[in-house]
């Protein structure tokens, strides 16, 4: 069996070709966002999902145009969290028109493309021993895709919602050289400190800004001070979303939380966050 190192040219796939064409579309696009901002928590489990799209529909309120490109392949949740899930996907001129919120965010999710609830995210590597590297390979490709080949339009803000860990953030940094700031999500918890030390570490090594900490659930239980961790990292500190079981609720609806439950503390919070967020990318230099 041959591997592709054995492989003479692209063996007529003209993959190379493909790419290129992709890349060169890609950066046209992400040159219509005024901002472009990562998501992102070495910790899973910390609600950055529901913070991701909080934060759209909080800035769609005060009038921004706003998309969500969901990047955890595996483990979409951003059209069911926005309430976009089952939308039909339009393709045009090979070009996606992704579906919008009620508040006119629009989604873009690996979600929208799986046939069933049931049905896996699989990448098939042309022999085992290269699974992995296949994966990476894949999964940034059609990272490359949701951002070349969707009709976002001119938008004033671009939200990356990236999976626990922080390898994915190295590919978004990688495909993105344009990314205008990055946002680090915790918990009330020690080993959520722990891990988030690390992904603010790997944050700060890319060219993109690390715009500040945001600690979500507090007050579900006593932990370590976010604004401590967040000054030790040398890092602004957004400010706390305090755990509030109508926003989780609100999440499995779909329901835009910060504009039907303004009243909430947790809406409050949001949309206070919202505007450190944009006060920090209104100081960047041009």
């Amino acid at each position: 069996m041959k591997r592709y190192k054995d492989v003479a040219g692209d063996g007529g796939s003209n993959i190379a070709g493909q790419v290129e064409a992709q890349q060169g579309r890609h950066p046209r696009h992400t040159r219509l966002h005024r901002a472009i901002v990562a998501i992102v928590s070495g910790k899973g489990g910390v609600g950055k999902s529901t913070l991701t799209a909080s934060l759209a529909c909080a800035f769609a309120l005060d009038g921004w145009k706003v998309g969500v490109l969901d990047a955890d392949l595996n483990g979409p949740t951003q059209a069911k969290v926005l309430g976009v899930r089952g939308k039909r996907l339009l393709i045009a001129d090979g070009v996606v028109e992704p579906p919008a919120t009620e508040l006119g965010v629009k989604v873009m999710s690996m979600d929208l493309l799986l046939p069933s609830d049931a049905a896996p995210l699989t990448w098939e590597a042309p022999v085992q021993d290269e699974a992995h590297t296949w994966r990476g390979a894949m999964e940034a490709n059609a990272l490359r895709e949701f951002l070349a080949d969707t009709n976002w339009g001119a938008l004033d803000l671009l939200l990356l919602d990236l999976p626990p860990g922080t390898d994915r953030l190295a590919t978004i940094a990688s495909l993105v050289p344009a990314l205008s700031g990055i946002v680090v999500v915790t918990i009330p918890s020690d080993v959520s400190h722990l891990v988030v030390r690390r992904s603010i570490t790997v944050a700060s090594n890319t060219r993109a800004p690390v715009l500040g900490l945001v600690e979500n659930m507090s007050g579900i239980f006593v932990g370590p001070d976010a604004a401590k961790l967040a000054a030790e990292a040398g890092i602004p500190f957004l400010g706390s979303v305090p755990f509030d079981r109508a926003l989780t609720v609100a999440g499995d609806q779909g329901d835009p939380f910060v504009a039907t439950a303004p009243e909430r503390l947790a809406a409050m919070a949001l949309r206070r966050i919202a505007e450190s967020i944009r006060a920090a990318l209104t100081k960047r230099p041009a």
